[in-house]
């Protein structure tokens, strides 16, 4: 597999998508020896004025947060149900096949509220190359477009296109680089399974069909195909990202896909872009997430690579080891407990057992934290004590429990939550993205309550002000905080 210079422009948002309950298990094998560039794609925050549109109120974008957010968390429970039945360690296996030194870079932007609480990416594929805007979400493994194929003219359109008619459609007859995958195939019968490939196969040649339904309702059918993702490396250089799989939707539907012309697959799978770009640039990749309520623009990258921003945050940088394989195709990670001021909680240890029926997950997907019941209690209660001056207020925002008036409030009066990790290892957040603001003159206490036994998530909301760095290679996970602008 080769890299060669070519003419582009890569632009790409990255946001939560409700991800289809697809689990992907295949082996993942990465190389040892990579390319040193880097390869970033913009992020933009959803509640950019770029892409916002007709401004919404701080309360209408948290409420569409909240009711996003519990869709997801269906989605992430049938996911995560499904690992239980077939859950394995992924295997590491590292060839010695040499690759690029490159990596690639993508900026970041405050972006729109699309209702969804989506981060977008744009970026090209096929040859020439296309431009679509995709939801990057690292709770996804497949990526793919809305998509025609054995279409003669860019205006062929059937009823169900009709449906996406004010969307980007990737014109697969156009690309050379378009190649199907055959559904008499071992890939379509056995490998792509957990990404919905179909039985169906009236021919050999038949391309291997999929049919993604996911947790909300939303639906997306096509076919699975290799193509060609353009990308532009750190250095400037323009390359070719070669039989990257993506699925060719043919018919999409639903309230998880407003705005966007597809989704980024960004999870631990064999077949997400994240794992193929991590096998040419450093087997890693890092983000860091601009304040939800900041309208200023200002940007970052999700990067493929070694980050400009890590190696100027490698004094401040903590690690943390990243449990793959564990938690379906999520990134999870081995919490210890939550201190608050200081003072560690009294949460029983199985509610962060991934190894059983506890476990926590890093996910860009959903906005704000959600803990199992043993946890959410006593994070809540310690948290009220710092509150009780403060008059309570009922807001109506779904699951969010405790919102009151801000009148008078400052940070520093809430004391200290930080999350602590087996190995050592401590994340503390800044205080605005536990307390946050719902409505001028509202807080809420950030966090939502699911069922136990269960999963607990840490959100994005939770992560911003932070660089998150997955070393898919070391299976390490690196943090520091950062203003999330570029260096």
């Amino acid at each position: 597999m080769k890299w060669r210079p070519i003419p582009f422009l890569l632009f790409i948002f990255l946001l939560p998508i409700l991800h289809g309950l697809a689990s992907g298990y295949a082996a993942v094998v990465l190389p040892q020896e990579y390319n040193s560039d880097t390869v970033s794609l913009e992020l933009i925050h959803r509640h950019s004025p770029q892409v916002m549109g007709r401004p919404k109120t701080r309360l209408q974008r948290l409420k569409e947060l909240v009711h996003s957010d519990s869709l997801r968390q269906l989605m992430i429970l049938h996911k995560l149900r499904g690992g239980q039945i077939l859950r394995r360690k992924a295997r590491e296996a590292f060839s010695s096949s040499r690759v690029s030194n490159d990596a690639i870079e993508v900026p970041l932007h405050p972006a729109a509220d699309y209702g969804i609480g989506q981060y977008f990416v744009t970026f090209r594929v096929g040859t020439p190359s296309q431009k679509f805007m995709l939801v990057a979400d690292t709770g996804s493994d497949l990526t793919w477009m809305s998509c025609k194929y054995h279409c003669r003219s860019r205006n062929c359109f059937n009823r169900h296109a009709r449906r996406i008619r004010h969307r980007r459609v990737f014109h697969a007859n156009l690309s050379s680089s378009f190649k199907t995958i055959p559904c008499l195939t071992d890939m379509c019968k056995l490998e792509l399974m957990n990404l919905f490939s179909l039985t169906s196969c009236p021919t050999p040649i038949t391309p291997c069909a999929y049919d993604y339904r996911y947790s909300d309702g939303s639906t997306a059918q096509g076919f699975f195909a290799n193509e060609t993702v353009t990308v532009r490396s750190r250095r400037g250089r323009k390359m070719r990202l070669h039989d990257v799989l993506i699925g060719c939707s043919e018919s999409f539907q639903g309230q998880s896909f407003q705005a966007a012309d597809g989704v980024m697959g960004l999870g631990y799978s064999k077949y997400s872009f994240a794992i193929k770009a991590a096998e040419k640039f450093g087997g890693k990749f890092s983000y860091c997430l601009v304040d939800h309520l900041s309208h200023k623009n200002v940007s970052n990258y999700l990067t493929f690579g070694s980050s400009r921003s890590k190696d100027a945050l490698s004094n401040n940088m903590t690690y943390t080891e990243l449990v793959l394989g564990m938690a379906s195709t999520f990134y999870a990670v081995n919490v210890m407990g939550i201190s608050i001021g200081g003072e560690m909680l009294r949460i029983p240890f199985e509610v962060w057992d991934v190894k059983g029926a506890g476990g926590t997950i890093l996910d860009s997907g959903s906005s704000l934290t959600f803990l199992t019941e043993p946890a959410y209690q006593p994070v809540m209660a310690a948290l009220r004590v710092s509150l009780l001056k403060f008059r309570k207020v009922e807001m109506e925002i779904g699951p969010l429990q405790y919102c009151f008036n801000s009148t008078g409030f400052e940070e520093n009066l809430v004391p200290r939550l930080a999350f602590h990790f087996v190995d050592g290892a401590k994340f503390e957040p800044p205080v605005k993205s536990y307390v946050i603001s719902a409505a001028d003159g509202v807080r809420c206490l950030g966090f939502v309550s699911v069922a136990w036994p269960g999963t607990s998530v840490i959100g994005n909301i939770m992560q911003q002000n932070h660089l998150w760095e997955f070393d898919l290679h070391r299976n390490k996970l690196g943090f520091a905080p950062s203003t999330c602008t570029r260096v």
